[in-house]
């Protein structure tokens, strides 16, 4: 059978597709002018999937560490009391604003993005706030490692005190991981050829970060 096709008449401009729209329903963080040169047209799924991957791998390895806590702290007849230093209180406030600024970036970007750029004049400065405040938080856990030190509690003087520079030390190195991806980011934005897949993998890594450190700080605080 025979198939027709229609020809858009004379004078008349073919009507866009969805596909072709500035934004493509923020699948990717396309202008509205659709300039290619700034973003691939396609935003794979790889780098949503493999932050999950991520996820699911650092959360069974702290997993196992609160086993191994558990099981220690009832069979170890050496366990001493470790007292929490108080600078982890402010670090928590400090991880928890970066969040808020992390946020406040990712709407920042969308607008500047899906073309208001007259309005927003520096769309990545919620970005360095962000690894400012997470750099603080790095630093925090270093200077709370030295206030126990201090009190004369080093890596191997009890359980306690192991597990709580093991959790603490694990969890910092995933926070740089997770600076590192945001200064991935904010290359990708000055250069012009952000995604939004790689812009969402970053926060929700970041946010998983804020949620396994109120974890810890609530384990370490009733455990030790």
């Amino acid at each position: 059978m025979a198939t027709t096709t229609h020809e858009p008449l004379p004078g008349k401009a073919p009507e866009p597709r969805l596909s072709d729209s500035g934004n493509g329903g923020w699948r990717n963080l396309v202008p509205t002018e659709g300039d290619l040169r700034e973003v691939q047209n396609y935003a794979p799924p790889p780098a949503s999937t493999g932050i999950w991957v991520g996820v699911f791998a650092i959360s069974m390895t702290f997993a196992a560490f609160t086993s191994a806590l558990i099981v220690r702290q009832g069979s170890a007849l050496d366990w001493r009391h470790v007292p929490l230093p108080g600078i982890l209180y402010v670090n928590t406030a400090l991880l928890l604003a970066s969040s808020v600024t992390l946020e406040l970036a990712r709407r920042q970007i969308a607008r500047y993005m899906g073309g208001l750029r007259s309005e927003v004049q520096h769309p990545g400065q919620w970005l360095y706030v962000t690894l400012g405040l997470g750099w603080l938080f790095v630093a925090g856990q270093y200077l709370a490692w030295r206030q126990l030190r201090a009190q004369g509690m080093y890596l191997s003087s009890n359980p306690g005190s192991a597990f709580f520079y093991v959790l603490t030390a694990a969890h910092a190195l995933h926070v740089l991981g997770g600076l590192g991806g945001l200064i991935h980011v904010i290359r990708k934005l000055r250069q012009g050829v952000l995604r939004r897949s790689t812009l969402v993998a970053a926060a929700r890594y970041w946010h998983f970060m804020d949620v396994l450190w109120i974890y810890l700080l609530l384990l370490l605080w009733i455990k030790l």
